[in-house]
């Protein structure tokens, strides 16, 4: 039978539900994930880096820092070619992959797409911004 005591329970229950679902959900980034789209592309790099032969978020980011804004030189490198920071146009973000690829690393006389090419990672492991 509904009486306003099992009204008032369902109501403080049901609301007690929502509060916890809401405050317990994980952020989620509304941008694809670069090393979900670099999988693939850099088909060495995938098998020679990253857990499971994946390629891992040190692609650009140094693991010397906690902070997710630190970059390595690849990881400035891709960013300059950007239009907004934080894009989520798959197709902008795989351009600028590619733009990135041209500019010089810091292994001398090799581009980043040379390291990408041949398995190697193609960032520092210290923060170049």
């Amino acid at each position: 039978m509904l009486t306003i005591k099992n009204v008032v329970r369902f109501a403080v229950a049901g609301a007690f539900v929502a509060v916890w679902s809401l405050s317990s959900a994980e952020q989620v980034s509304a941008r694809p994930k670069f090393p979900t789209m670099m999988q693939g592309v850099y088909p060495k790099l995938e098998e020679a880096h990253g857990k499971d032969g994946k390629v891992t978020c040190t692609t650009c980011h140094p693991t010397t820092e906690k902070k997710k804004s630190a970059r390595n030189n690849f990881g400035v490198a891709v960013g300059k070619f950007l239009e907004k920071k934080n894009e989520t146009d798959a197709d902008k973000l795989k351009e600028a992959l590619k733009k990135a690829e041209k500019e010089a690393s810091a292994t001398e006389g090799k581009t980043f797409g040379d390291l990408l090419s041949a398995g190697e990672m193609p960032g520092t492991d210290k923060k170049a911004n």
